[in-house]
């Protein structure tokens, strides 16, 4: 697994506070190590959020980047199970999805290789300016 993923940062565009128990973060952007032009990543994006809000699951919005770099992938929060979220990566051609269970943020492959890696809690990783 890439190692940026253990690296993530989040900017929120819902207070902490409103979060559930148990949510996916995920993006419909280039995965890593690919390069789309950006009408293919907003297309893909709004696509996604489409899908999540027609389903009932769209929570709000979370930008991820490093800290390193600036990179940034907006996404989105949605109230999923691993599962779910794992599938619905799969569909919009994504490596990797975070999860956040009980506080603690995790990342995960969508693929055969899905298994939950825990990094920290979720809240050290929340912009407070966000």
């Amino acid at each position: 697994m890439s190692p940026e993923y253990f690296d993530t940062r989040f900017k929120l565009g819902l207070p902490l506070s409103e979060l559930p128990e148990e949510f996916a973060i995920i993006t419909a952007y280039a995965t890593t190590g690919e390069a789309w032009i950006a009408e293919e990543n907003q297309a893909a994006n709004e696509s996604l959020r489409a899908e999540l809000a027609g389903g009932g699951h769209l929570l709000g919005t979370i930008t991820g980047y490093s800290p390193v770099t600036q990179h940034a992938e907006p996404g989105f929060a949605a109230a999923l199970s691993f599962e779910e979220a794992c599938k619905i990566g799969i569909r919009f051609k994504q490596d990797a999805i975070y999860f956040v269970s009980s506080g603690t943020l995790f990342v995960s492959h969508c693929d055969h290789r899905r298994s939950l890696k825990p990094i920290t809690q979720f809240s050290k990783r929340v912009d407070s300016n966000a």
